[in-house]
């Protein structure tokens, strides 16, 4: 057993949708999640910037004691070389496998579609994952600048037409491939899978990566004897390198609850 915090980190607010389902899945874990929405969006970042992020970001996590750490970015989960994550004490999660695994299971037409930031596409990730899983099925994937950017910019209840236009836009040749799965690539996404079921069909899987990455960290943490042993739930920390109050206001939507409070903090 093991008491200390579970870390979580993500560009921005999106990372939240995987801290969701950690919290529902594992209720007695302790989170601290790291917000970098000073930075905020990743997606369109060189690799070598990348790379600078994505150990300032564990460095902030691990300063904190934590056990486990949950990369809820796609981009960064595609782009961090192995030996920045090999050079980490904890044992670290990305979003690319487990969603590739739980992509490739889900398909029955062999068709998978892939949404995500231009860095997450441009490193091939998701695509040489499900190559390596099953050569047999067809990969189309997308990139997609302007979501991330319009969700964080407005708040998932103010977005319109201006971000439905853009799905139509990214999800046509999806469409016209017949994909009968598609992988949210970038943990934002979760937050408008109701627009792009209206879009795409609600006979199309949408695979949830932040998800995925919490279920496989849930089996790591019980596989190595890991998990909490308190009874009670604990109280979560949340932390910001900008705009603390914009985050807590828009936190209940990404969670299901409000958090309170939001801690700024520079990396």
């Amino acid at each position: 057993m093991d008491n200390r915090a579970v870390g979580v980190f993500d560009s921005g607010l999106g990372g939240l949708t995987a801290v969701r389902e950690l919290k529902r899945i594992l209720p007695n874990e302790k989170i601290v999640f790291l917000g970098d929405t000073l930075r905020v969006p990743y997606g369109t970042r060189d690799p070598e910037t990348l790379r600078q992020f994505a150990e300032d970001d564990l460095n902030f996590l691990l300063s904190k004691n934590v056990k486990y750490i949950v990369i809820a970015c796609g981009t960064v989960s595609s782009n961090v070389p192995d030996e920045v994550l090999e050079a980490v004490p904890v044992p670290v999660t990305g979003v690319i496998a487990p969603t590739v695994a739980a992509a490739v299971s889900s398909t029955e037409n062999g068709i998978i579609g892939v949404i995500a930031t231009p860095a997450c596409i441009s490193s091939g990730a998701y695509q040489n994952g499900i190559a390596k899983t099953d050569p047999s099925v067809k990969v189309i994937a997308r990139a997609c600048p302007r979501l991330v950017p319009l969700i964080e910019s407005f708040g998932v209840s103010e977005l319109g037409s201006e971000i439905d236009a853009a799905l139509e836009e990214y999800l046509a040749p999806i469409m016209e491939s017949g994909a009968d799965t598609l992988i949210l690539g970038c943990t934002h996404y979760p937050l408008i899978a109701d627009r792009i079921t209206r879009i795409m069909g609600r006979d199309v899987h949408l695979i949830d990566s932040g998800a995925q990455a919490a279920r496989t960290a849930k089996e790591a943490l019980e596989t190595s004897d890991s998990l909490a042993a308190r009874k009670s739930r604990p109280k979560h920390d949340f932390y910001v390198t900008s705009d603390p109050d914009r985050f807590t206001s828009s936190s209940g939507y990404f969670l299901g609850e409000a958090i309170g409070k939001a801690t700024i903090t520079t990396l």
